[in-house]
């Protein structure tokens, strides 16, 4: 059986989920010891033999992302060191993904620095969920299997029977998703023209599409302060639109999103469990968990199959 070799460990950023990648799959989640020196230096230690197995590791980059990547790589050398067979990486969502190319001189490209560093540390495989590039890749040598909540999040709008809908993309980067999303709603499609002053900053300027009396559908790859979004609702019913739906796959939330998102002319935000929402939030979040991509993801790899099985509308 292929599960007795594949074993699964998860690291102190999102363990609910990786309990339900578990339970999928129907094995035990491994027993690993994570903790913290007084002096912030982190300590770690497999509480059960891992020679000769497949070892998955899930840890994704919220805050505080540096620590939790720092956990990662700890997690991956000690793996190693256990003469694990294989350190294969869940990384539901992939931290720096916005720093992937140069928008002006003398800056980083830090995806490309996280990349160099995972496959240093010892990485035989990632696995994660709609890059917010997809040409991150690239900066791989090794397997890089990129999944998408697309499919879950339109079977979701689907299951909402929503009158006259019309799907938007915050910036012209999102387009591409937004008309994907669309064709599978059989649904127009809009785009937003933003200016972006500086990060987690900017103003709505130019609508293209026809959004009076229509219901928006937002979709995004990630919600970060919230600011953005919020002016795009208010821009869009400034334009004679209905109460908006917001979709993204990565809850990223930094204060004060989700008290921003918490908005009246927003029906219900549309999230996944790439990153845990925290219990205070009000139940205008819905929660679509991402266990069941993972494990079937999981499952393929290790018993052989294409990974493009998994995607029901397309792949990213």
């Amino acid at each position: 059986m292929y599960t007795d070799n594949c074993k699964i460990f998860s690291g102190s950023s999102n363990p609910k989920l990786a309990e339900a990648i578990c339970t999928e799959l129907g094995v035990p989640l491994g027993k690993i010891k994570l903790s913290r020196f007084k002096s912030g230096e982190i300590y770690c230690h497999y509480e059960e033999t891992i020679r000769n197995c497949d070892v998955f590791l899930v840890q994704t980059f919220n805050h505080p992302v540096n620590d939790l990547m720092m956990e990662l790589l700890i997690m991956m050398d000690a793996a190693r060191r256990a003469s694990a067979k294989t350190i294969n990486l869940v990384i539901p969502y992939y931290g720096y993904s916005r720093q992937e190319r140069k928008a002006s001189p003398r800056e980083p490209i830090s995806a490309k620095l996280v990349a160099d560093l995972l496959t240093t540390a010892g990485a035989n495989s990632i696995m994660t969920v709609d890059l917010h590039a997809p040409a991150i890749q690239g900066f791989f040598n090794i397997p890089v299997n990129h999944l998408t909540a697309t499919d879950m999040i339109a079977d979701y709008i689907r299951s909402k029977n929503i009158s006259n809908p019309v799907v938007v993309s915050p910036d012209a980067g999102r387009a591409t998703t937004a008309e994907n999303l669309a064709n599978i709603l059989n649904a127009p499609f809009a785009i937003m023209i933003k200016k972006r002053h500086a990060h987690n900053e900017a103003t709505i300027t130019h609508v293209i599409g026809d959004v009076e009396g229509r219901t928006p559908i937002i979709i995004e790859d990630l919600i970060d302060t919230g600011g953005t979004i919020v002016k795009v609702v208010e821009g869009l019913k400034e334009r004679g639109a209905q109460d908006a739906y917001v979709c993204a796959t990565h809850p990223v939330f930094t204060d004060p999103a989700i008290k921003r998102l918490d908005h009246p002319n927003i029906k219900e935000v549309i999230i996944t469990d790439s990153i845990a929402l925290p219990e205070t939030a009000s139940g205008r979040f819905k929660v679509l968990s991402l266990a069941h991509l993972f494990s079937d993801a999981i499952r393929i790899i290790m018993q052989g199959g294409s990974i493009s099985t998994l995607f029901k509308y397309g792949g990213v």
